[in-house]
């Protein structure tokens, strides 16, 4: 068999439907779009005189209704938890793109947000109330500025998938390609942005009343949404993410990873026409054995290409959740949706690198340095000030060891010590923590036996060996000074390295659930 003749290009698998050798009239205009984009930003997010009261007085008695319903009705009932979940779902789709959105972050929050509520949001993800075909036609031509039928030969009238931005459908091409066309949902844009301008209204309301809310920095979370979702409402953008993490892949010799082709010449501003991927859904884990593959090494290799794109390259798939993923028969991981990918400048991925090496070498230091290069404190932050005030210089207590009233005032002592150094969460780690917080999830869907504890020391172990020369020389160390601290490691996890040889996700899930139950109703909730 012939093999494609784009394969020096990117991540692409082996049975083309067209070659991205071909000129590519869309590409051209992407960085115009992406600066016009960033323009439109200050703005969007700019809070309004006055209140945006229309989509505000909705947005509230949606929500007011979903929640005062449930605690007339539901809340003295067994199962109360799932159908406030379930509620808090339904509404967040009757509110639309924006909502379904946050609902989206929420479904990749496995261990982290409650599981009835992790689970009815899982369902935002794919499962969508649709458009009716009729309107996603009108989009399709609209685009086209033709019948679709001078360029598709059939189009399935059931949506394969309907999320917050778009839906996708099946295609047949009248060149005979099987395909997956992507259709963006109609006057998405302005209600889009109506909503964002409620958020604008709300976010600086909710510094210095709630103290956890301080540390996420509301309006820079309102900033960076505002920024990765206008990037999707433009599917040229999108389409120029699949070229840049396929390269990146490529580059990385990530053959675990396979990313769709984009189109040469299908892809519009509302409709992106790519390569159709098959394989099993990432949570079918019976599929997966049955297909002779290993959860654990499709795990590994997951983590490995996101660090590395990360840390080495400055470059990341931005939304991954199981609704984004494929396995394959082979065993790769077929990516899916660029319509938000992390982007790092220099002095970010420098910073990344740096709290990578610091937090394997127990380097305490380091790690705060790193924060601070990350924005998560002021440039001009005392560092050693810092650590002496959050206790940190020493081995952390065991969380579970501590009684509730003791772990709340160690909470709030952190709280109050990183406000009054002016504590945020940045831009660039927001992405990459939502990414963690699934591949914590992953772990429990797909290998919760795994020993926490040796796979960070295998990804460890993989940086210095694979990567330690060229890491060492940019962080301005030697390869010597990168010895893997074991206990410290340990410690990160809450538990006694003396005590604790390894720790499986299972117990880890344990931990969680015991600390939570401690702190009941504390600062943190």
């Amino acid at each position: 068999m012939k093999l494609p003749d784009d394969l020096h290009l990117g991540a692409f698998g082996s049975d083309a439907p067209w070659s991205i050798n071909k000129k590519i009239s869309w590409l051209k205009s992407v960085e115009v779009i992406r600066k016009n984009q960033q323009r439109t930003i200050p703005d969007l997010i700019k809070k309004p005189k006055l209140p945006p009261v229309g989509r505000g007085l909705k947005v509230l008695y949606v929500f007011g209704k979903a929640f005062t319903s449930w605690k007339i009705f539901h809340s003295k009932k067994h199962n109360s938890k799932s159908v406030l979940s379930k509620k808090i779902r339904e509404s967040a789709e009757k509110l639309g793109p924006t909502y379904i959105k946050l609902a989206q972050i929420i479904s990749a929050g496995d261990g982290i947000f409650p599981v009835e509520l992790v689970q009815e949001c899982k369902k935002c993800r794919d499962r969508v109330p649709a458009e009716s075909f009729d309107q996603i036609i009108l989009t399709i031509e609209s685009e086209l500025g033709s019948s679709y039928k001078n360029y598709f030969e059939s189009i399935s009238t059931e949506p394969i998938a309907a999320a917050s931005i778009a839906q996708v459908h099946s295609a047949k091409l009248i060149t005979g390609e099987e395909v997956v066309i992507k259709i963006q949902r109609t006057e998405i844009s302005s209600l889009v942005f109506k909503d964002i301008k409620v958020m604008s209204w709300i976010a600086p309301l909710l510094i210095g009343r709630i103290k956890i809310a301080a540390l996420a920095n509301p309006p820079a979370l309102v900033e960076v949404f505002a920024e990765t979702i206008s990037e999707e409402l433009d599917f040229r953008v999108e389409a120029s993410n699949m070229l840049d993490i396929s390269k990146m892949l490529l580059e990385l010799d990530r053959k675990e990873f396979i990313v769709p082709r984009p189109h040469p010449e299908l892809v519009y501003k509302k409709i992106l026409v790519m390569e159709k991927m098959t394989g099993f859904k990432f949570d079918d884990i019976k599929s997966i054995k049955k297909a002779n593959l290993y959860p654990k090494d499709i795990i590994f290799a997951q983590m490995l290409g996101f660090l590395e794109g990360a840390f080495l390259h400055g470059l990341f798939h931005g939304d991954l959740h199981g609704g984004n993923l494929l396995i394959t028969e082979q065993g790769q991981t077929a990516l899916l949706d660029f319509g938000i990918t992390g982007r790092l400048n220099e002095r970010e991925r420098i910073a990344f690198l740096k709290m990578l090496m610091s937090a394997t070498t127990n380097n305490i230091v380091g790690q705060v340095e790193a924060l601070r290069d990350l924005g998560t404190l002021p440039p001009d932050t005392d560092v050693e000030a810092v650590i002496e005030d959050l206790g940190i210089e020493t081995l952390p207590a065991d969380p579970t060891a501590l009684e509730p009233e003791e772990l709340v005032k160690e909470l709030q002592q952190i709280i109050k010590a990183l406000l009054s150094y002016g504590a945020k969460l940045p831009k660039p780690l927001m992405l990459y923590v939502k990414n963690l917080i699934f591949i914590d999830g992953a772990i429990a869907t797909l290998a919760p036996e795994l020993d926490m504890f040796q796979i960070v020391t295998d990804v460890a172990t993989h940086f210095a060996t694979s990567h330690g020369e060229v890491i060492t020389k940019q962080l301005g160390i030697t390869e010597e000074e990168w010895q893997i601290d074991l206990d410290s490691l340990k410690s990160g996890f809450g538990v006694d390295p003396t005590e604790v040889e390894t720790l499986t996700y299972a117990d880890l899930q344990k931990r969680r659930q015991l600390i939570r139950k401690r702190l009941g109703k504390s600062v943190i909730e």
